[in-house]
């Protein structure tokens, strides 16, 4: 079973190249953004709550994020793999993904860390603004969210260097390129 987790900063590409990731791998995607924007657009209890702590540039909950992590693992028992796209964010969330994945019999194959200079990053997330209208995707939002990325989420990247599972991916160029970067990876394995 191929397990792999796409890391990198906010902007990075990891959407992008996990559309492409999963259907050259099979795997099941499993993105807590793309599960917690389509909370947000239904507009349940949990997607306003989450909404507001999106636009203010903070991150959800570990309790949130376990439970529908674990919810679409246990749905997908019978799927060659999974990609996991912006999680885990925390070092907690790391350990919480590898507590989950023994409780499946599973493990982590690698993490692909996306390389990508923090110009780039800014000048993609507000051009990304502008098309596609998300909320957090502005100057004061994405200043705030590299700060946690910074904060909480960067020492997720020590974490799993030091289980000797961590592969660094040149994030810049066009995104064929990146994508060929990603599968050589993967493909070594």
């Amino acid at each position: 079973m191929l397990n792999i987790i796409l890391f990198g900063p906010p902007g990075a590409g990891k959407g992008t190249q996990s559309q492409f990731l999963r259907e050259q791998y099979q795997l099941t995607y499993v993105s807590t953004g793309e599960i917690l924007r389509e909370e947000i657009a239904a507009e349940t209890e949990l997607g306003l709550q989450v909404k507001e702590i999106i636009s203010q540039g903070n991150l959800v909950s570990d309790e949130i994020v376990a439970a529908i992590i674990e919810k679409k693992l246990a749905e997908n028992l019978d799927s060659p793999g999974f990609l996991f796209d912006g999680y885990p964010r925390t070092v907690k969330q790391a350990e919480i993904l590898d507590e989950m994945l023994r409780k499946y019999d599973m493990s982590l194959s690698g993490v692909l860390s996306l390389e990508v200079p923090e110009e780039l990053l800014v000048e993609r997330m507000l051009e990304r603004g502008k098309i596609s209208g998300r909320a957090d995707d502005n100057i004061d939002s994405i200043k705030r969210r590299f700060v946690e990325y910074e904060e909480k989420t960067k020492p997720v990247l020590d974490y799993y260097q030091d289980t000797d599972n961590l592969y660094p991916v040149n994030g810049v160029g066009a995104i064929p390129e990146i994508f060929q970067n990603l599968c050589s990876v993967i493909d070594s394995l």
